[in-house]
């Protein structure tokens, strides 16, 4: 890796007392990061994963959604991401995380999903920093173990408080903060502000993680020289690429990422895993996101057209993984930008 930020991203950095290898991290994805994604992440060397967002409340009553998201597979450390709006709630899911295995508890305050924010959950919150500080507090006096927060700017171009955020989270004991690179009214849409973030960094002295437009190193290094900031998280990016974190961190090179993307018995791994986490007919519906993925990430020609239409709508595993490698055995093998990695 030529860049000049190849070193600091590949080096460990620690959460409290937890070292983590590199600080190349995957970003929660409700949808996304679920246990078998979480777990390719953090195979391929990622310096962090972390669980898809937990309702609080829903988690304490036992719905089943919730209960699958906290699940850890083995994955040291296990990061739990929990989001709510009532101090009551937050505490006793971080408190029952915590003692089924959670190694550190992440606070949401970046969701910008209008579900989340009209509950006044997520990016909502940081409407009312007295409240949002509520929530911290609760959180912190209930666990022993590392608690981070994970925001956006502010709510829209007229109250980028995250600096403010930032600084009261580490006076209440918040151990890391992360900062996605845009407001909550902004959603997705135009470039993630990577300078904004430095803001940030002129007020905590905690480890600064920036989200927002991460996809290769070029970014990547971009990312960190604008914001100041000590580690990067990678999101959409790394949809169909749950190699991206290691590879940005230097734990597999580009030419093993390339051989990554052309290989198809990784995908129909993946695939095998998701049936059997969450059996035949759910894991065929919530897989066929990730296929697509991986399926972008090549260069197929037209005849590869009614074979990948089979791939996303069969019910069938067989069918589904025999045009899998019918369409890996057409694909022009030259990676696209992301995955070589400018």
């Amino acid at each position: 890796m030529p860049h000049k930020y190849a070193d600091r991203v590949s080096k460990p950095i620690c959460i409290g007392d937890i070292e983590l290898p590199n600080r190349a991290f995957l970003a929660p994805m409700s949808g996304v990061t679920d246990l078998p994604f979480r777990k390719l992440a953090h195979g391929y060397g990622a310096g962090l994963v972390v669980s898809e967002m937990v309702a609080s409340q829903a988690f304490i009553e036992g719905e089943a959604e919730m209960q699958l998201k906290v699940l850890s597979g083995d994955i040291s450390p296990h990061m739990v991401q929990l989001a709510g709006r009532e101090a009551q709630w937050m505490a006793r899911a971080a408190e029952v995380a915590e003692a089924s295995g959670a190694d550190i508890i992440d606070i949401n305050m970046g969701c910008p999903a209008k579900r989340v924010t009209t509950g006044y959950s997520g990016s909502a919150l940081m409407r009312d920093l007295d409240h949002a500080l509520t929530l911290i507090d609760a959180v912190v006096n209930a666990v022993s173990v590392p608690v981070t927060l994970k925001m956006r700017l502010g709510w829209d171009d007229n109250s980028l408080n995250a600096p403010e955020l930032a600084k009261r989270a580490e006076d209440a004991g918040v151990q890391m903060i992360t900062v996605h690179g845009r407001t909550r009214c902004q959603f997705y849409k135009g470039k993630a502000n990577w300078d904004a973030v430095r803001k940030v960094r002129e007020q905590t002295g905690l480890p600064l993680v920036v989200n927002g437009d991460i996809q290769n190193h070029d970014t990547a290094n971009q990312a960190l020289e604008k914001s100041g900031a000590d580690a990067i998280m990678c999101g959409r990016g790394a949809y169909g690429s749950p190699w991206l974190p290691a590879q940005l961190a230097g734990a597999i090179t580009n030419e093993d990422a390339e051989k990554l993307n052309s290989n198809c018995d990784k995908v129909i791994k993946h695939h095998e895993d998701m049936l059997s986490f969450y059996g035949i007919e759910s894991g065929i519906r919530q897989a066929r996101k990730h296929l697509g993925w991986y399926l972008d990430n090549l260069v197929l020609p037209a005849s590869t057209r009614s074979l990948k239409k089979t791939v996303l709508t069969s019910f069938q595993p067989s069918e589904i993984h025999e045009n899998l490698k019918l369409i890996y055995g057409q694909h022009n093998p030259i990676s696209d930008e992301k995955s070589v990695a400018a």
